[in-house]
């Protein structure tokens, strides 16, 4: 047990700290955005739930590979905070509220919406290349898929787990995201799981862009003279 308790102080004892500290000084106003997000998925569900709303819900923020791209992306925005018609609607809050509450307090509010949205955008994407490359190839999709309504947060929430275990040293958490979803693909080979897969290919793209700007900012301070301290007289 002790070494277990070790284990999880090196994995998650930075972004508990992180978030803790945060959440006992704000509260609930650490994390406005996601509760906003909450709000707003809750009021499509309700919406989309009525005999009236499902058509402006599905017109306004359902993404299809049919749909023209520039619907789709236009789409793409509001269809994070569409639940999915076939999964229970607290599932896509629980991930909402825990994930992107974290991710706001860690990340900040705009980082965190940038993530999920390319994370999102990323998959969103994937589904046309899947149908173009047809189902007999390993990266493709059938092309019933093309009329399946892809909407939800789970791309966004795989997204931002994967690169807040990066960014706050949880490696064994992400790689075990990253697993999670390689295990759904190869037992499922659905929609949703290669989805995943491509916004974690593209948050991967994140890290290593942010890492290369992280490396840069120390050598350039050394080259200007600023990495030094000042020498005294």
């Amino acid at each position: 047990m002790n070494r277990l308790a070790r284990w999880a102080r090196v994995e998650w004892g930075f972004l508990f700290v992180t978030v803790r500290e945060s959440l006992m000084k704000r509260r609930w106003r650490a994390i406005p955005m996601t509760l906003g997000a909450v709000v707003l998925t809750t009021a499509i569900q309700v919406v989309q739930n009525q005999s009236w709303g499902y058509r402006f819900v599905e017109n306004t923020g359902g993404v299809r590979a049919e749909d023209p791209l520039w619907l789709s992306l236009l789409r793409t925005p509001l269809s994070l905070f569409v639940p999915a018609l076939d999964l229970p609607v607290w599932g896509a809050l629980a991930q909402v509220l825990f994930v992107f509450g974290v991710a706001e307090i860690c990340l900040g509010r705009w980082r965190t919406l940038v993530i999920a949205y390319a994370a999102t955008l990323a998959g969103t994407l994937y589904a046309r290349l899947g149908i173009w490359l047809g189902f007999d190839n390993p990266f493709g999709l059938p092309s019933s898929d093309a009329w399946v309504v892809d909407t939800g947060p789970s791309a966004a929430v795989v997204g931002l787990a994967v690169f807040l275990g990066w960014r706050y040293g949880a490696y064994v958490t992400a790689c075990a995201v990253t697993a999670a979803m390689a295990v759904e693909v190869l037992l499922k080979g659905n929609l949703a799981g290669k989805e995943h897969m491509a916004a974690i290919a593209a948050v991967g793209m994140l890290c290593f862009i942010s890492a290369v700007r992280h490396r840069q900012r120390p050598m350039a301070r050394i080259e200007s003279g600023s990495g030094f301290p000042p020498v005294r007289s």
